[in-house]
């Protein structure tokens, strides 16, 4: 197997994803014949593993893996990754790279996000996982998770409209990308990203123990405002810079909700993926569901006790971005930063970065990690 170092949430072993309509000239089988590709993302939060094969209409999920390892419990006090934390990463690591062997996986790829960008002993961590589990991962830029969670749920855009705005809401950071989508024949392009350092579970720790006490919400709200606010290059509230537009999430936080206005007796990924809520449905939601108490949260088939908590920040996250853009309506994808990686690995390139690139490193090296918001053009 190698490991590349070039630069979704529920998934089910021999899922088919919807096609991709730069499949054909992106993925050529007969150039590839037998691969098969592995991505896994060690995020804030969670460990996700994603294994497919190529196919004609982008790729097939052969397997897939995602556990809860809190990897950046207590970082934001601490400024670093504590060895409980550490641990329950490597045993989750662990099984993905007995699955990846299991599998025959000819080429994977490895990422770290915010919680080793952020922490002073992230580098070491990487490092003591290659000896522990002999996986290597690339600690990634917010602009290269960014770029990569926008190829991955390019499928789901709506090329009826001129521009999209594609967010992510992680465990340690949120990223945002305006994409121009005007000439249909070419894939998206990237006319800006932003990167704030608040997901859900470092703005959930800031209110920790006082999540739903009172005014703590409304807190959140304003922090998260504040934030995006503050972001470089970042377009002006109200609108899209190429004219009629969308919002397109991938998160647990709007699968949440996505389920929630479903009214889902439990999580069906396949009736989420994809699915268009309007703009007033989307205040109906965010209304109900911001009053339900901690019993009530964890007593709800689309979120469930392990999230009660988390749901509440990721909220407070979603609807900053939606008050301040205000999209007519929101498209949800339960799919992402695995699914941008996998196709990054088939295709050979990082397809959705900019024209002028700087030079990567690799090996696990870090890229800093910033304790503010940063963006940039996507050119």
């Amino acid at each position: 197997m190698t490991q590349s170092t070039r630069g979704a949430q529920q998934d089910g072993a021999g899922t088919e994803v919807p096609d991709d309509p730069y499949a054909d000239d992106a993925v050529r089988q007969e150039e590839r014949p037998g691969h098969i590709y592995a991505a896994l993302d060690l995020g804030t939060n969670n460990c996700r593993l994603l294994i497919a094969k190529p196919d004609t209409a982008g790729f097939k999920v052969l397997d897939s893996f995602s556990r809860t390892v809190r990897l950046g419990e207590g970082l934001a006090q601490s400024g670093e990754l504590s060895e409980a934390a550490m641990a329950r990463a490597i045993e989750a690591i662990r099984i993905c790279a007995s699955k990846m062997r299991k599998r025959g996986v000819t080429s994977a790829r490895a990422i770290a996000t915010q919680a080793c960008r952020m922490a002073r002993n992230g580098p070491t961590f990487i490092k003591r996982v290659a000896a522990e589990t002999g996986l290597h991962f690339d600690i990634i830029p917010p602009s290269e998770e960014a770029r990569l969670a926008a190829r991955g749920v390019t499928p789901l855009l709506d090329r009826n409209d001129k521009g999209a705005l594609v967010f992510d809401i992680g465990g340690g950071s949120t990223e945002l990308i305006w994409l121009d989508l005007r000439d249909a024949r070419k894939r998206p392009r990237i006319l800006r990203w932003g990167s704030i350092p608040l997901g859900v579970v470092t703005l959930g720790e800031r209110f920790q123990g006082r999540i739903d006490g009172p005014g703590a919400y409304d807190e959140m709200l304003a922090e998260v405002t504040a934030q995006l606010a503050a972001l470089p290059h970042a377009i002006p509230p109200g609108g899209h810079p190429s004219g009629s537009f969308h919002m397109l999430g991938t998160s647990g936080t709007v699968t949440t909700i996505a389920g929630i206005f479903l009214g889902l007796e439990r999580y069906e990924r396949a009736k989420v993926d994809g699915t268009w809520i309007a703009q007033h449905d989307l205040s109906r939601v965010i209304d109900d569901l911001k009053v339900l108490s901690l019993d009530q949260r964890a007593a709800h088939p689309c979120v469930g006790h392990e999230r009660a908590e988390l749901v509440v920040p990721g909220l407070a996250i979603f609807e900053a971005i939606f008050r301040r853009w205000t999209p007519p309506r929101l498209r949800v994808a339960d799919r992402g930063l695995r699914e941008g990686m996998l196709l990054a690995l088939m295709e050979g390139a990082d397809v959705l970065a900019p024209a002028k690139r700087r030079r990567r490193r690799r090996g696990g090296r870090r890229r800093r990690g910033r304790s503010s918001s940063e963006g940039g053009t996507g050119e």
